[in-house]
């Protein structure tokens, strides 16, 4: 659909334009074959950023109720969902928040980029929460490379709440691609683990956030 290949150009001036984006490290994201972006969350705008500013389209899962919402403002918001390659997942439903895993595992397979935040939900006080290990379950049934992400000023133009961001600058920095086998664990949930907290201590490098030793709240309405 014509408006719809249309979306990610237009996406990438308007974000130019509003937040004068810092790009650094767009040299470190692999040009061809399955890729994972793991990327910190602390703002409602991140995944949509990262595709733009990035050299690869990059899906990301997004809630399901973007999709369900009626009249004009429903059918423009989910054209713009299907133009940022985004996957529907319902967050009351576990086995359709696996469903959209294996939806992720196919985009990987054929050859895509993927986008998670292992936090699962924004921080709202800006910390750096512990990752959940759907990233390292994704990474090592695909064998795909992963791509840490730090994005930086998001919780300043659209903090937790607000309904419309401002403007101001970001930054996005893209770590150098990390690569795991399977075998930094005893078994499958210690590999998982070890992944998954490998992956969360290069963002921590990356965006310099405080860490937090729990997991984030996941949200509840």
């Amino acid at each position: 659909m014509l408006l719809q290949s249309a979306v990610r150009p237009l996406a990438t001036a308007l974000l130019r334009a509003a937040f004068w984006p810092i790009v650094e490290g767009r040299e470190n994201v692999p040009r061809r074959g399955p890729v994972i972006f793991a990327v910190n969350h602390i703002s409602a705008l991140d995944s949509f950023l990262i595709s733009p500013l990035s050299p690869r389209r990059v899906a990301f899962l997004a809630k399901s109720e973007y999709y369900e919402r009626k009249g004009l403002g429903g059918k423009i918001l989910r054209t713009v969902m299907h133009g940022i390659d985004a996957i529907p997942v319902s967050r009351t439903q576990s086995r359709a928040a696996l469903g959209s895993l294996d939806a992720a595992r196919a985009l990987l397979a054929k050859g895509g980029a993927f986008g998670i935040h292992p936090e699962g939900s924004r921080s709202r006080d800006g910390r750096l929460y512990r990752g959940r290990t759907g990233v390292a379950w994704l990474a090592l049934e695909s064998g795909s490379p992963v791509v840490p992400v730090a994005v930086l000023g998001t919780d300043r133009i659209l903090p937790v709440g607000a309904k419309l961001p401002r403007f101001g600058r970001v930054t996005v920095r893209f770590g150098h691609p990390l690569y795991f086998d399977g075998s930094e664990g005893k078994t499958p949930n210690q590999a998982r683990r070890v992944v998954t907290d490998d992956i969360m201590d290069t963002i921590a490098k990356l965006s310099q956030q405080e860490r937090a030793s729990t997991y984030a709240d996941l949200p509840t309405d």
